[in-house]
């Protein structure tokens, strides 16, 4: 029997086929009455089989002129899918060309019955959240000319929207805290969306600092299901204000949201791996804009989208004056003729210019120096001693590597060993390095500074801090650990490995790096000291020396606009086989002016390979996988979404088997 109000359910059921992206009808059974609550998960019988759901509405009737059949279950009273969030993800699904079961099975986590018991049952009064004190003290925003401004403009409850170029130094996580502290002052939500765990717990000590603990919750994979589940109810249910968190954490649901935060947004950890693959910046630009809140983007780079947002008036730039920068920025110098390396044997074996060696000498007597390298591992790539033919696996061709001087190559694809590896041109047997891994420099540093600890960080064996004293870190980008009273210099070595990558963004992504590492040393007043080994005439190279990463970003984007390269345009990337591509191009409704370019064979740097992402078959036998890129003016990308969501419909309901990967705006575009 069908409850006696609003006895029709509609809900979104978590089937991820385009053709079937819309909500459907059910009856509430009357023992469901109460408990069957908008945005409560539930269990629902669709094309014979039981399927999860979420109960977007209670309606009187419905549309549906045949018979409806009832909800089999709600799983739990709990309205986990807020209509904040139900809106958002639409938003997001129709924006990425996706569905919207693929968008909530991003937002919402899986449930945790456990968790879920211990806390507060639904229905019963929340507890009240503590007030929270307002801050007389800017902080850190006090070296910015906008700063008190903006506080200011959130404290009042108007939604400002900030480009934010941070100084260097260690006081962005602290800025952070101020900008969230204000908004929950003003009895506002604050969402804070951090690339890693590093930056994550730099920002979680920050607020506990500065507030106390209790009063925020950070989101993490590293918690677990039950913990991570107990602190996403807790911003659910309204007893926290503040939350901060890794990409995923871009969908909380924090209650009357005022402020959202995005920090280094250029990071690659913050684009999603899964369909349909939305970038945690274009997910909080669109919920501040939605939510009418708002927000703060900032970085010590700029990329070149957040440069489009300014430009198009979306968004206003903090930036400090240029003798404040001058002040906290360390001394950079660039070391690039490798001619250098001459002049020195230790040098040599440490593949340091004789200057970037002196600075490392004498750095070492003030404090720990910081080595970045490229890439981890030992020898990540190698190639014919003879001809330096890059080395191949005989098996499948993917590239060989060294995981460690007394080991045989490794393919990188398939992991066999290449035993015997023979140059397939010029027949010759002996290896040489192409690309040194962190492990490899830092036994090369270990012989050039005898007497020095050398420790690594990246992978797997990532280091949170380093204590004061002479200790030579050698990092990965990205997990570059903190100094106590930061490092006294910093050498960012194999700049070619970064600058000549096929890449669109290889510059704009090598001065981020560079800029985050840098941003841990010492100012140049008190000694601190960054050597690049690259050329001082590039561009980006220029940006670094004099710490101007938005008059780089400005000339990128210029460029950018010329070529027809995003973000001045939208593009969508479809990669799959080369039958199924020309057919969904063919079939699909494109805008006006839409450009199709390829297709031509995919990957990241145009292997073969196979559609599936599996290389370990014979030789590459089976189907190559092909990409085609399909470009739209700005204007046009929602339709150019829609007409890609619309041709997926198609496949997907004559139930084509070849798999197609569709992305709107890729971060790899070449």
């Amino acid at each position: 029997m069908p409850a006696a109000e609003l006895p029709v359910a509609r809900v979104a059921v978590d089937i991820p086929l385009a053709h079937l992206d819309r909500p459907f009808d059910y009856l509430i059974p009357q023992r469901f009455a109460m408990a069957a609550a908008r945005g409560c998960r539930v269990r629902v019988r669709f094309a014979g089989q039981l399927t999860d759901g979420y109960l977007l509405e209670r309606t009187a009737r419905s549309e549906h002129r045949g018979q409806l059949a009832f909800l089999q279950r709600v799983v739990s009273p709990e309205p986990v899918l807020t209509p904040e969030i139900a809106g958002l993800a639409r938003a997001v699904a129709d924006r990425y060309g996706g569905t919207l079961a693929d968008v909530l099975r991003l937002a919402i986590p899986p449930r945790h019955a456990a968790a879920e018991a211990e806390a507060q049952q639904p229905g019963e009064q929340s507890q009240p959240v503590a007030e929270w004190p307002r801050l007389v003290d800017p902080g850190p925003w006090a070296e910015y000319p906008a700063g008190a401004a903006f506080l200011s403009a959130i404290a009042d409850g108007r939604a400002p929207r900030a480009a934010w170029s941070a100084l260097p130094g260690k006081d962005w996580a602290q800025a952070v805290a101020v900008a969230a502290c204000t908004a929950a002052a003003a009895g506002r939500g604050a969402l804070a969306v951090v690339p890693d765990a590093t930056d994550l717990a730099r920002l979680d000590a920050a607020l506990t600092a500065m507030t106390g603990a209790g009063r925020h919750v950070a989101l993490s994979a590293d918690l677990g299901p039950a913990e991570r589940y107990r602190r996403w109810l807790a911003a659910l249910r309204g007893t926290v204000r503040v939350v901060v968190g890794t990409r995923a954490a871009m969908f909380a649901p924090v209650h009357d949201l005022g402020l959202v935060v995005l920090w280094d947004d250029g990071d690659d950890l913050l684009a999603e791996r899964r369909a349909p693959y939305p970038h945690a910046r274009e997910v909080l630009a669109l919920r501040a804009h939605r939510c009418g809140a708002g927000a703060l983007f900032g970085g010590f780079s700029r990329t070149t989208e957040m440069t489009q947002l300014v430009a198009a008036g979306w968004a206003r730039p903090i930036r400090a004056e240029r003798a404040v920068v001058r002040h906290h920025a360390p001394a950079i110098r660039a070391a690039g003729d490798d001619s250098e390396l001459a002049r020195d044997g230790a040098a040599r074996a440490a593949r340091l210019p004789s200057v970037a060696l002196r600075t490392a000498r004498e750095a070492l007597a003030r404090g720990p120096v910081l080595v970045q390298v490229p890439r981890r591992g030992y020898l990540a790539a190698i190639g014919c001693a003879r001809c330096r033919e890059p080395a191949r696996c005989a098996h499948c061709g993917g590239p060989l590597a060294l995981d460690r001087s007394d080991a045989p190559p490794r393919c990188r694809w398939c992991g066999r060993s290449a035993t015997g590896w023979q140059c397939p041109r010029c027949q010759g047997t002996h290896i040489r390095a192409l690309v040194t891994g962190a492990r490899r420099t830092a036994e090369e540093l270990g012989r050039a500074f005898p007497s020095t600890v050398v420790r690594t960080s990246g992978g797997d064996g990532r280091l949170a801090t380093v204590q004061a004293g002479s200790t030579l870190v050698v990092a990965t980008p990205g997990a570059e650990p903190a100094a106590e009273g930061g490092y006294a210099a910093a050498l960012l070595l194999d700049a070619w490995a970064l600058l000549g990558r096929a890449d669109l963004r290889a510059g704009e992504e090598a001065l981020r790096r560079w800029m985050n590492a840098a941003a841990l040393v010492r100012r140049g007043e008190a000694g601190g000291v960054v050597v690049v080994l690259a050329d001082a005439a590039l561009a980006c190279v220029q940006a670094l020396i004099r710490w101007d990463p938005v008059t780089y970003a400005r000339r990128e984007l210029s460029e950018r606009a010329e070529l027809g390269f995003p973000p001045a345009v939208r593009m969508a990337s479809v990669t799959g086989s080369a039958a199924a591509v020309r057919q969904l191009l063919q079939g699909a409704d494109l805008p006006e002016g839409a450009e199709i370019l390829g297709p031509v064979p995919a990957g990241r740097w145009q292997e073969r390979e196979r559609v599936d992402g599996d290389n370990s078959g014979d030789n590459g036998a089976g189907p190559v996988a092909v990409r085609a890129l399909v470009r739209v003016p700005r204007q046009a990308g929602g339709q150019l979404a829609h007409a890609m969501r619309a041709a997926q419909a198609i496949r997907s309901a004559r139930k084509d088997p070849e798999r197609l990967r569709i992305q709107l705006d890729p971060l790899e575009l070449v």
